[in-house]
């Protein structure tokens, strides 16, 4: 195997820190880059002995010169109450950080990959949805800081793709959960879990009969380690994520189940733009990543998430935006 030097923006949080554990485990030399701005150094704290990781702390919308071989750019807050706090600099995130790694992908003749999401789709009117469906989103919305500075970042992508040959890779990311999700990111699942671990009643929004698809972590990473690795023919945008759906009612009574809870279910309005489903058509990951599809079901996932969150001292963390 060919050691590479490889870039990951973003690093230190959730999903940027599994990218980081995969390619130190591979051997390569990782350089982690991240603000802290929703993310946590404990994250990455179990690699900083390791001679082949770095860690740098830096904000992507500020341009950073470094050698590298391949860039993760997963640099982004991506839970509403978070991008919602500081839209103009979530916007600036996308965009600017977008524009950077390119640049230095350009420079490098490296391979960049973004972590785009299914927020691109916005409120699908196409169920479920492929990655033809150019999406139905609110561009003066609240969501819109995330779900069109995500948009422009794919933009970007394709542009330096056809204009400077740049090697790139796209996917679509669906909602993903699993250990070292922050307690407080305001995420459905880390709230159910946090809420009904302390007892508390549980937020459901509108009648609950909003949908999601869950993909484990480790199924996500895996999708995601083949896109990079795979053929420069196939550079997406493919969606990633688990084609089963639940209602967050659903959810949320697994939950209590799984965590032998007293917790009940309290309805709240609403929020504006919320989609109403979200189920990923995965067709051409299974045919372009090997077969690739998640393995991991939603009881077991939920399992291993909860003895995470069991394990944690909440006093240790503090939420990232006082929107929580």
């Amino acid at each position: 195997m060919k050691i590479r030097r490889i870039l990951v923006t973003g690093g230190a949080g959730f999903l940027g820190s599994h990218i980081c554990d995969r390619l130190v485990a591979q051997g390569h030399d990782v350089i982690c880059v991240d603000n802290f701005f929703t993310s946590q150094k404990v994250n990455v704290a179990h690699l900083l002995g390791k001679p082949n990781f770095e860690l740098i702390r830096h904000d992507v919308t500020h341009p950073l010169w470094l050698e590298v071989d391949e860039i993760y750019n997963a640099a982004c807050p991506a839970a509403p109450g978070h991008y919602q706090y500081n839209p103009i600099k979530t916007m600036k995130t996308s965009v600017m950080g977008a524009i950077n790694v390119l640049g230095m992908a350009k420079r490098c003749k490296a391979k960049v990959l973004q972590f785009s999401t299914s927020e691109v789709y916005g409120d699908p009117s196409v169920h479920p949805q492929p990655e033809s469906y150019r999406g139905n989103v609110n561009p003066i919305g609240i969501r819109a800081c995330y779900d069109e500075g995500k948009r422009a970042a794919e933009t970007l992508f394709f542009d330096y793709h056809r204009s400077n040959h740049v090697n790139i890779r796209v996917v679509r990311i669906f909602n993903t959960y699993g250990p070292r999700m922050h307690p407080f990111d305001g995420r459905v699942v880390s709230n159910f879990i946090r809420q009904a671990l302390n007892g508390e009643d549980i937020t459901i929004f509108g009648e609950g009969k909003q949908s999601r698809s869950f993909c484990f972590v480790d199924d996500l990473v895996e999708g995601i380690i083949r896109m990079m690795n795979g053929p420069d023919s196939f550079i997406g945008p493919v969606n990633l994520g688990n084609p089963v759906e639940f209602t967050m009612k659903q959810l949320a009574e697994i939950v209590i189940e799984l965590c032998q809870s007293k917790s009940r279910l309290v309805y709240k309005p609403m929020p504006a733009d919320d989609p109403s489903q979200r189920q990923p058509d995965i067709t051409l990951a299974k045919a372009n990543l090997g077969g690739w599809e998640p393995k991991v079901q939603l009881r077991e996932g939920l399992a291993k998430t909860i003895a995470y969150f069991r394990a944690l001292n909440l006093d240790q963390f503090r939420p990232p935006t006082p929107n929580f």
